[in-house]
């Protein structure tokens, strides 16, 4: 009876009527609202301030002076969903969902902030990424369409990617897409989440924290262009709405940006327009509700599957450019719409009792057409066999999460239990065509266009996937002394049909229901040393079909890790150290033959060691750095000669290292550089791990100046403009990384 009444709550969620409109925003540096976490009891009574009430009740003055108010002047006080001072963050909710120190998560967690957001001017999400320890970004090099990462060498964008807390996952593609200068912080957990999460990638998962309304006025103007002519215009203006006392306090936001322009591969626009109105209202001191909207629209075109043998190797007539494209610009199109509406609650029931209820409703609309390259057709004279592609993917994603906080102590032992019962409901309408034999042959080095072959016969899919989901999970955080023991459970029940579209009859269901579980112990050293140790599992119920038109079998992952991290006394940074062991069953992995389906493994299994550095050293210096080592390989599969190997796209080292220096004092103040380097190592193109794509060091670098209300500033990706692969997922899809990409930009705020 329970699940039946919470899944049906999921399927309406599902199909309630489309909603526009997610979040963005240019960086400002304003002072955001406070998160809608609580501190402990014991820190709002230091920071609350009386507050009237509407009605007397027993002991009025004592706890409206415990009530927790906007603090003034008193310095930067950092909250898991607001900014981070410079480079260094010091609390995150995405391993526990409660307001809690990253010297106190038992668990591998990277925090990028704003700020470095901006000295990096990455230009999507994955590109984000590249300096974090344990996360692969841009696997599949300069691709316009999607964000591609992996955590711990598992694919992780499609079930990996959150929103504020709440998952954004994808199948087939109908993928999202998110602006990074609508990114207030992007949090990066590594290991096994489910257990608070539901569904979701084992090896981490990306959360991305949106930009809130501020509490004080903020007008930004900011416009750029880069070295292949594209360019953008961005504003971000909000701030306090004038109320009567009696309405409480209001606060808005909204964000746009229209951005235009060509790429380094010919006939490839990236062009992408957004509006993200937000706000705030705060009734009283103990209540927060905030709306989240936003509306987007990309339009490029699909990426290129190059050979090995003329990208990696040379072929009889050398490389293939990379300015090459294989499709035809009469032809190709790759466009995304999106919609998103959501809104975080949260309501302090008492001093120790707290609810939160946050929700979301997104829609996606994908629609990709073109040639996709499929081999040599004829390697002497650089001819490229193509096949003729059409999808068009429309999803809707709901999500209800309610969350219960309850602060309090038993003895010596101070506990924060975190009570949840959150529901998803997902439907996509899947549609896929392909022809081969019909498209002519491409020359690599003399491309003729301006042929439109229309697709024919039956889609090979053409189905309708519902999955409704229900969780509720229940964690303790107990803190004895300087150990903190964190224990966590959770049960999911899943519903996943597929039906036909075009008669709308069943064709394939199944029911599943698993137990999630983690542990985890930390001890914190007086001197700011603290290590720990922790075990968990995880379980996703994989929406999608495999090659056969089958339902996917659930995933399921457990990880033991052990790690220590250090925040030495009067340094603002910390030191992070970690080996873990990570198995994940079921994988979804790349058809050999038909490289845009996908089948599922046995067991592959990741074990490894990563190292992080962040800090502000100085008020001018800021660093981090990353030191990334595993071994991946295949534990179990069908095919006995592929235990062993290490799955392709998948590199097993990554090092990388950034610095920003900025003048504070003198003739130079306000001016500013950095760089970095980013070591990438070599990958395999083959299963049979014969096939290398070599390793790649790349540098980049960022010049800037800030005067009175201006900015300026020039970054360089790439800045040696090395010609690499970024991987293959096969011998006939390889994918060419990013060329040097010089970006100009200038901002303006009052």
């Amino acid at each position: 009876m329970l699940r039946s009444a919470v899944l049906a709550t999921a399927s309406a969620w599902v199909l309630m009527p489309q909603a526009s409109l997610a979040q963005s925003s240019a960086h400002s540096g304003a002072q955001n609202l406070p998160s809608v976490t609580v501190t402990a009891p014991e820190a709002r009574r230091r920071a609350a301030a009386a507050a009237p009430r509407r009605a007397p009740r027993p002991s009025a003055q004592t706890a409206a002076s415990r009530r927790p108010v906007q603090q003034r002047n008193v310095g930067f006080v950092e909250t898991p969903r607001g900014p981070v001072n410079g480079y260094v963050a010091g609390r995150s909710s995405s391993g526990t969902k409660t307001n809690t120190p990253i010297m106190q998560t038992p668990q591998s967690v990277s925090v990028i902030g704003a700020e470095q957001i901006r000295d990096q001017k990455p230009n999507k999400l994955d590109e984000v990424l590249r300096y974090t320890a344990g996360v692969r970004a841009g696997t599949f090099g300069a691709d316009t369409r999607n964000d591609w990462w992996l955590i711990r060498g598992f694919k992780s964008d499609d079930i990996g990617l959150f929103l504020d807390g709440m998952q954004l996952f994808y199948t087939s593609y109908a993928s999202w897409k998110l602006q990074p200068s609508n990114m207030e912080r992007v949090e990066v957990l590594r290991g096994p989440s489910a257990v608070l999460y539901g569904g979701s990638s084992p090896s981490g998962i990306v959360n991305v924290i949106s930009k809130m309304p501020p509490t004080e006025p903020i007008r930004y103007i900011e416009t750029g262009v880069n070295n292949f002519g594209n360019a953008y215009v961005g504003f971000d203006v909000g701030g306090p709405v004038a109320t009567q006392p009696q309405d409480g306090k209001l606060f808005y936001r909204v964000v746009g940006q229209v951005q235009n322009g060509n790429t380094q591969v010919n006939f490839t626009p990236d062009n992408n327009y957004f509006i993200a109105p937000s706000f705030t209202w705060k009734p009283d001191a103990d209540t927060t509700f905030t709306v989240l909207a936003s509306a987007s629209k990309q339009d490029t075109r699909g990426i290129n599957f190059l050979p090995y043998q003329g990208t990696v190797t040379n072929g009889p007539l050398g490389k293939i450019p990379t300015s090459f494209f294989a499709g035809d610009p009469n032809v190709d199109k790759f466009t995304r719409e999106q919609e998103m509406l959501g809104y975080q609650f949260e309501r302090n029931l008492t001093d120790d009792l707290t609810f939160r209820q946050n929700a979301r409703f997104a829609h996606v609309d994908v629609t990709y057409r073109g040639y996709v390259g499929n081999g040599w057709s004829d390697i002497n004279t650089a001819s490229l066999a193509r096949y003729n592609w059409y999808a068009k993917n429309t999803a809707n994603q709901a999500n209800l999460d309610n969350q219960l906080e309850y602060r309090f102590n038993t003895g010596p032992v101070r506990h924060t239990m975190l009570f949840g019962v959150d529901l998803k409901g997902y439907q996509i309408d899947d549609y896929q065509a392909f022809n081969f034999g019909t498209v002519p042959s491409i020359n690599v080095f003399n491309p003729a266009y301006g042929t439109n072959i229309p697709i024919t016969g039956a889609p090979f899919r053409n189905a309708r996937i519902t999955q409704k989901q229900a969780g509720t999970y229940v964690q303790d955080q107990m803190k004895l002394g300087n150990f903190t023991l964190v224990l966590s459970g959770r049960n999911d029940w899943v519903e996943t049909t597929q039906a036909a579209r075009d008669t709308g009859a069943t064709v394939a269901s199944r029911d599943d229901s698993r137990f999630s579980g983690r542990a985890g112990l930390i001890y914190n050293f007086d001197n700011g040393i603290a290590p720990y140790v922790s075990y968990s599992t995880s379980y996703n119920p994989i929406i999608g079909l495999n090659a056969q038109n089958q339902l996917f079998l659930p995933e399921t992952g457990q990880q033991a890790e052990i790690g220590v991290k250090v925040a030495p006394k009067g340094f603002d940074g910390y030191f992070t150290a970690s080996v873990f062991d990570l198995k994940r069953q079921n994988v979804a992995t790349t058809d050999p033959v038909i490289t845009t389906l996908q089948n599922q493994t046995g067991e592959v299994t990741s074990r490894g060691i990563e190292l992080e550095a962040v800090a502000n050293a100085t008020k001018e210096l800021k660093f981090i750095g990353a030191f990334t080592a595993y071994h991946l390989f295949t534990s179990k599969d069908l095919n006995p000669a592929l235990v062993g190997k290490t799955p392709t796209n998948t590199p097993e080292m990554l090092v990388s290292g950034w610095a920003d220096y900025t003048f504070k004092d003198g003739p130079l103040e306000g001016f500013g550089f950095g760089g970095g380097v980013r070591y990438i190592g070599s990958s395999w193109a083959d299963t049979a791990n014969t096939l290398e794509v070599p390793a790649v060091v790349l540098g980049d670098l960022a010049v800037h100046y800030e005067w009175q209300n201006w900015r300026t500033a020039i970054n360089v990706i790439n800045f040696t403009d090395k010609i690499y692969v970024a991987s293959c997922a096969s011998t006939s899809s390889c994918f060419y990384g990013d060329r040097r990409r010089v970006a100009a930009s200038v901002s303006y705020k009052w």
